[in-house]
């Protein structure tokens, strides 16, 4: 995750410009470093068209109902996903990716850009259409669950023709109508993480269990927090015993905001960052953080000093989504898409690249012909356990989102 990249929280929401996913990539991580959620979900791309990452989205200014960018977005019969950086499995090296994939099975032309870099960040482009009734380009972005949740309640968003995606019944039953989507009418998980405690053995020389040891004086002016809001302030309060999966008020996640802000003030943070926390954890400029675990699985390919743990008191988890824009042109090809990736083989690709906990069951024995190491990695795969002690944030109103906001914004600085 980075930061301003996203999740169903306000300023929190973010991955930033270079996702997290990104990093996993470019670090050698992908086979290795899975990320896991309780009951969500989440899956990494890759880019497939010509328009792909760093192309600019088809929901920037000046973009109407009307019109599409080429190869298929925003024009009947053809298809257009707009996801996040690195999250699929692309076509190179003789290796044929889920899209092209897709394409040669249905006939069905598809566009697939990568320019859904923060969830904050693509809000505020789509706002401008949605928010006076008109369609966007994408047929299908991948929303992190919180601003899905959102989508939900704004009504920008169609319900799933799920009549014609008789694959959604390989949906994983711990991923079933998730908080965010009470009816599972409007979304399906692409793929999912956790957060938790980062830390370098090194530098702490001794095994860290606890969110108390981010408070340690031990480690004062070497600590860091994401600026990811529902995962800093999440795990803290779950610290705290609070029950971040039933909040509803902001005075509920007070006392977690209270301690953060201690914390900054007597110079236990260092600072507050997205992904870009790899060097300073590795090189020992930070002792130990709030991370992800993906992310460490990364690190620690180079540095095996650096670990990854779920907190006594519990782990984070997020989940990306595939949801339909309100208005939406191909939505039958939407639904052929959803169908195609939610078939355990066509998914397993796609988790062996982006190395994230996949929603489809059955994916798990596809995952094992192709990489049996990952197979058997509980990041990935996470067992019973390991999910009871994850929980995802509630979804929160547009007037608590914004007191949290507020509040987060005013202790990171941004």
């Amino acid at each position: 995750m980075t930061t301003p990249r996203s999740n169903p929280f306000p300023f929190p929401a973010g991955r930033s410009a270079m996702s997290r996913r990104q990093l996993l990539i470019r670090a050698g991580a992908l086979g290795a470093a899975g990320v896991s959620l309780p009951a969500l979900l989440a899956a990494c791309g890759g880019n497939s068209d010509s328009a792909s990452s760093g192309s600019t989205p088809a929901t920037t200014g000046g973009t109407s109902g009307g019109g599409g960018g080429g190869g298929g977005g925003g024009t009947s019969g053809g298809l257009f996903f707009e996801n996040w950086p690195s999250y699929i499995d692309p076509t190179e090296d003789g290796a044929t990716g889920t899209v092209d994939r897709f394409r040669e099975a249905t006939g069905i032309d598809m566009r697939y850009t990568e320019a859904y870099n923060d969830n904050n960040e693509y809000f505020a482009k789509i706002q401008p259409l949605l928010g006076r009734g008109e369609p966007i380009d994408p047929d299908i972005i991948a929303p992190t669950s919180w601003l899905a949740s959102r989508l939900i309640t704004l009504e920008w968003l169609d319900k799933l023709p799920l009549d014609q995606v008789p694959n959604a019944t390989n949906l994983r039953a711990d991923l079933k109508n998730p908080s965010w989507d009470p009816t599972g009418e409007y979304s399906l998980p692409w793929h999912a993480g956790f957060a938790g405690i980062a830390y370098n053995s090194d530098v702490t020389g001794r095994e860290i269990t606890s969110v108390d040891d981010l408070f340690d004086p031990e480690f004062a002016g070497k600590v860091g927090a994401l600026t990811e809001m529902r995962d800093t302030i999440g795990v803290i309060a779950m610290s705290l015993g609070i029950d971040i999966s039933t909040i509803s008020s902001f005075a509920e996640a007070q006392p977690a905001f209270d301690k953060l802000q201690e914390a900054k003030d007597s110079g236990q943070i260092r600072r507050f960052h997205g992904n870009d926390y790899f060097d300073d954890l590795s090189n020992g400029n930070l002792a130990i953080t709030i991370g992800w675990s993906g992310d460490v699985a990364a690190i620690a390919r180079d540095n095996p000093a650096v670990k990854f743990v779920f907190p006594e008191s519990g782990a984070t988890s997020w989940a990306d989504t595939m949801v339909v824009p309100k208005g939406a042109r191909n939505v039958d090809a939407a639904a052929q898409w959803m169908n195609f990736v939610y078939d355990p083989v066509q998914a397993a690709q796609i988790t062996a690249f982006v190395g994230y906990v996949s929603p489809v069951a059955g994916v798990r024995e596809e995952v094992e012909k192709l990489d049996p190491d990952l197979a058997n990695d509980p990041l990935v795969f996470p067992d019973d356990a390991t999910l009871a002690n994850t929980k995802g944030f509630a979804p929160l109103s547009e007037d608590v989102e914004a007191e949290y906001d507020a509040a987060f914004s005013a202790i990171i600085g941004a």
